[in-house]
């Protein structure tokens, strides 16, 4: 792979201003993509994160995105388009994680991790594929052929009793992963990162160590780990679609 193999190529990533979106950002803009990433509250974050693209001298756009809302989606998707003159990468990131017990879930919470995890990348993907696929070279469309790369979860795979709905919403994102793949086809290839347990900032101490030990590769996951997970979609073989890479270190074995 070379060093800059997304030049010349544009990505959108939904919640692209911190923590995992902003290392996929940053790790696409390494590899010369153009990136536009969207915040839902982190205003601040999402224009630190612009400024450091651009120090890496490619072009990007931070927009204000509900993923819930149809007419924001088709906003935010239209502004990247404007800017960049196309689209060739999806990283459908945002999410929402959160805890309660099974018997003592509500309505409210269930739609409202549903709405985000599941809905949102179905809302992006589908209005970001006729950019997806539209080739802008045609002397050399398979170079041109659009990505999606989802994030999932290594809940969806493996269920945790006190999260749900979460790891319902994340096993319906991996399987809409196999649907857009076959349905997308041949133009566009759809891929899913379901990542397993990463260490963020303010992460709790006893439970980083718990999960650590717990993993056969002796660590807890980095947003880096994800990132180039991310990377290998968006620059690699075409050929690949339909495919749910856990990165965990082994803890789902």
């Amino acid at each position: 792979m070379t060093s800059q193999p997304l030049l010349g190529r544009s990505a959108l990533i939904t919640g692209g201003a911190r923590r995992v979106g902003r290392a996929i950002a940053l790790t696409l803009a390494r590899a010369g993509a153009d990136v536009a990433i969207t915040y839902l509250s982190s205003q601040a974050e999402a224009a630190e994160t612009v400024r450091e693209i651009e120090t890496l001298g490619r072009q990007a756009l931070a927009v204000e995105c509900n993923v819930r809302s149809e007419a924001s989606v088709r906003g935010t998707v239209a502004a990247a388009v404007e800017r960049f003159g196309g689209l060739d990468i999806l990283v459908n990131n945002a999410a929402v994680f959160d805890s309660a017990p099974l018997d003592a879930l509500s309505i409210d919470q269930w739609d409202a991790v549903f709405e985000t995890n599941a809905r949102g990348p179905f809302l992006v993907a589908r209005e970001a594929l006729p950019h997806l696929r539209a080739f802008r070279d045609q002397e050399d469309q398979e170079d041109q052929e659009g990505r999606i790369i989802n994030i999932g979860s290594l809940g969806g795979i493996h269920a945790w009793a006190g999260h749900a709905h979460y790891c319902a919403s994340k096993a319906a994102l991996h399987s809409l992963t196999l649907s857009m793949a076959k349905a997308f086809a041949p133009e566009v290839s759809v891929n899913c990162v379901a990542p397993g347990w990463i260490e963020l900032e303010g992460s709790d101490a006893v439970q980083a160590a718990h999960f650590a030990l717990k993993t056969p590769m002796g660590r807890n996951g980095r947003v880096e780990d994800v990132a180039q997970a991310v990377l290998f979609f968006a620059a690699g073989p075409h050929f690949i679609t339909g495919q749910v890479l856990a990165v965990d270190g082994g803890l789902g074995l």
